[in-house]
């Protein structure tokens, strides 16, 4: 069967060849696991694991690993991994991503890898896109790692630490990537090292890989705590903006989901505040305010970004159409949504730890992935994440008809043709699946269904607590459902008695998405496993979709338009211009996600560094904490007496560092008559004294731990004060591109710079509390290690 399809697969025709060579050999192997007792094949895993610490690869095992979770999920599930499963895992082996089609199995094709690579004993992280379908899996195939001996975990929000640690100290450990990556943020927050709960990234299978990896990419992960910022200051700035008029008092910029002040609105809140200048340093909090009311008020669009539900702001992932439980909009906006929907307004959030997607998941030393659609996106997978995209053929031939699009002039020739498709196949009793791009358009759409007397089910983040039951029924016969992205949704229609005899599932894509990628996961819900189907768009040129596009380009093209009497476009091509269309939106956003992570890379390089010098602190106790102590001292006086010293005697600032040095009973005219080297060397004495002092504490617990904690609180609040500094340096840096320099290497240069302070001011704040502290000791007689440090500011 595999052969006759593999023309199909020009692109991975050489990687099908061998893979079904492998797929072979375990078909070979399937009669000696099947007479095996079921204690024989659960003591393979034993097996395995002796031959892998004797030496022998996961490339040795792997065909008989497969052999044996084969006859595993046979016994256990009753299911039998097809060959093109098989394939579809050894891609998932070697690390690269499988594309396989809707309904080909793709969850019971992760327990192949997995279970081979979790013999490592290393870890193995499965990615869903939602928490929904990681206990589903974990529940369902499980069971089948359970069967053969292994540890299953979930991880999942709002759990206690010592869940989440049991979960990852699992041989496979299934959840959401927010929370793997939010996991190893919270990580590298922790004060002592018995608190944190990873252990590593050695392996990781990613489902829908495209929605995790390219779609989300676009947003970092970002953890934080509360701000004391006031609410009265959105509510204010809210108020102002909804006076403002687009074009007038600002200039929109949907594709790129942007909106900029013109001079005319900076003069409005100047007016309105009393201030002469807007942009003014001391004005930046106001100025930052006014920013993220006017993109609440312009950018973020109810239904579509985000939902009212219970007073309570909850953000819409836009590609599956759920809501995202446990996230707020950062940096104010989420403030600036509620002062415009006149709710309570929460606590500003505060960043204290972020990294993007990208860089979470290139930690992982094999990572792979599965989707239905990545082939659009193999230049991108490759360039980002170094993964390769094979294709693996379908377990039968694919019957689903993909009906040529239909684009209409205006929103109303559209819903009219919808409804009355709807209404064909309705009485055919066809089932029906029409997909909308958010819920404002779901419900809208739902109107006019409900007024032609249509009966159907509304699937979208408002209904979500009914998925299941929702999407049970929607392969039934005479069954509409109205759905908001089905990406990420993992879970199969299943036909229900006659309907394949009725042409099976018919898909009506109502807007065509700004990724071509979600349109072919629309359509990949008809046909599942050799079922008849069918699909089609029905757009119009008044949809979304064109609004994120060139606005002159597009009046251009709709003057040249010629409709039938149905209002649909016959010329120019409609279809090549909507191609275009969201090619151009799609390099948009590639560009966007590429402009994230190279700023981002800098950041990541230096969030690495001082991620490594708190795991280090959270391993040292007694001496070796006084060692690292001193190491931070000694950078201190030098770097400082390099600042104030320089070899240019001229520019010499010895006021300056002798107010930055801890040394009371220094003078400035004494200092002034010394030469550098004389300089240098007095720093390197008063050192020595320091150190010799302070290591008469370092066996007192209480001292070694107070110390422990200073060094970390001072690491972690001038790592919180430089992210809020980058943030500021991100948003400026676009500005740079008119001066003809380049952007990136003007921020790597700053951000190093930047990064150069923030490690010399928390050397300095930590020696000199300490030294500080020191002195308190001797000054007022404190005799013991306790009253110093509750007379100082250590705390």
């Amino acid at each position: 069967m595999i052969s006759k399809v593999k023309k199909i697969f020009d692109d991975s025709a050489k990687d099908l060849n061998r893979l079904t060579k492998m797929a072979n050999r375990v078909n070979e192997l399937e009669i000696r696991y099947e007479k095996l007792s079921n204690e024989e094949l659960k003591h393979m895993t034993i097996s395995f694991k002796n031959r892998l610490q004797n030496g022998e690869s996961l490339s040795d095992i792997k065909t008989e690993a497969f052999a044996v979770i084969r006859e595993a999920s046979k016994r256990v599930l009753g299911l039998r991994q097809y060959d093109v499963q098989l394939i579809g895992g050894f891609v998932l082996h070697e690390g690269s991503i499988a594309q396989m089609q809707t309904g080909e199995g793709k969850t019971l094709v992760a327990t192949l890898p997995s279970y081979l690579h979790a013999l490592e004993c290393k870890g193995v992280h499965i990615i869903t896109a939602n928490e929904y379908l990681a206990r589903r899996d974990k529940e369902q195939m499980g069971k089948v790692h359970e069967f053969l001996g292994l540890t299953v975990g979930l991880n999942i929000s709002e759990m206690q630490p010592d869940e989440k640690q049991s979960a990852y100290a699992s041989d496979i450990t299934y959840g959401t990537g927010t929370e793997f990556g939010f996991d190893y943020l919270r990580d590298n927050m922790v004060t002592t090292k018995e608190d944190k709960v990873q252990r590593g990234h050695h392996y990781a299978i990613v489902d829908e890989i495209d929605s995790i990896l390219i779609d989300e990419a676009r947003t970092p992960l970002i953890i934080a705590s509360k701000s004391n910022q006031g609410a009265e200051l959105s509510e204010i700035t809210a108020q102002l903006i909804k006076t403002f008029k687009n074009e007038k008092d600002c200039e929109l910029f949907p594709e790129v989901k942007q909106v900029n002040l013109t001079d005319q609105g900076a003069s409005k809140v100047e007016a309105a505040f009393g201030i002469d200048n807007l942009y003014n340093e001391e004005n930046q909090v106001l100025l930052h305010n006014v920013m993220q009311a006017l993109r609440a008020h312009a950018v973020m669009i109810r239904d579509v970004d985000y939902i009212v539900k219970g007073n309570k702001v909850l953000i819409i992932d836009k590609f599956t159409g759920r809501v995202m439980e446990g996230r707020t909009f950062s940096d104010g906006l989420h403030q600036a949504i509620e002062a415009k929907e006149s709710l309570e307004i929460t606590e500003e959030n505060e960043t204290q730890a972020t990294i993007t997607i990208q860089n979470y998941f290139r930690m992982y030393k094999t990572l792979s992935g599965m989707t239905g659609s990545a082939t659009p996106s193999k230049k991108e997978f490759y360039d980002t994440y170094h993964l390769p995209v094979i294709t693996v053929p379908t377990n039968r031939p694919i019957q689903r008809v993909d009906i040529e699009d239909k684009v209409f002039y205006d929103y109303e020739s559209k819903v009219r043709y919808i409804v009355s498709e709807v209404k064909r196949l309705h009485k055919e009793e066809r089932p029906v699946l029409i997909g909308t791009i958010s819920i404002e358009q779901s419900e809208k759409l739902s109107d006019y269904l409900t007024k032609a007397h249509i009966k159907h089910q509304i699937l979208n983040a408002k209904t979500e607590e009914d998925e299941a039951r929702i999407i049970s029924m929607a392969g039934q016969k005479g069954q509409v459902m109205l759905a908001t992205n089905m990406a990420g949704r993992g879970t199969d229609i299943l036909l229900g008695e006659e309907v394949r005899e009725l042409g099976g599932l018919h898909i009506i894509g109502t807007e065509r998405h700004e990724s071509n990628r979600i349109d072919m996961q629309l359509r990949g819900r008809a046909g599942r496993q050799g079922d008849s189907g069918s699909s089609q768009f029905s757009i119009s040129l008044d949809d979304d979709l064109f609004t994120y596009y060139d606005e002159d380009d597009f009046a251009r093209f709709k003057k040249k338009v010629k409709i039938n009497e149905e209002g649909i476009v016959i010329s120019p091509d409609p279809l090549k211009f909507v191609e275009k269309v969201q090619e151009t939106i799609e390099s948009n956003h590639f560009s966007a996600r590429n402009h994230l992570l190279k700023l981002d890379n800098t950041a990541d390089q230096q969030s690495k560094i001082i991620y490594s010098m708190r795991d280090r602190l959270l391993e040292l106790e007694g001496p070796e904490l006084f060692a690292e102590l001193h190491g931070y001292m000694h950078n201190f006086f030098t770097k400082t007496m390099e600042i104030y010293c320089t070899a240019n005697e001229e520019e010499w600032n010895v006021k300056g560092m002798i107010e930055e040095l801890p040394f009371h009973d220094w003078r400035e005219e004494e200092i002034q008559e010394m030469e550098r080297e004389e300089i240098s060397d007095k720093i390197i004495t008063e050192f020595e004294k320091l150190k010799t002092n302070t290591l008469e504490l370092k066996d007192d617990e209480t001292i070694v731990y107070q110390l422990k904690r200073l060094m970390l609180q001072q690491i972690d609040s001038n790592w919180i004060q430089y992210l809020d500094a980058m943030t500021e340096l991100k948003e400026g840096n676009g500005l740079r591109g008119y001066a003809q320099e380049d952007p990136y290497r003007i921020f790597e240069f700053e951000a190093l710079e930047g990064f150069n302070q923030l490690l010399h001011k928390i050397y300095s704040k930590i020696s000199i509390q300490f030294i500080e502290n020191i002195r308190s000791q001797h000054e007022l007689n404190i005799t013991t290690e306790e009253e110093l440090f509750n007379h100082g500011t250590i705390s």
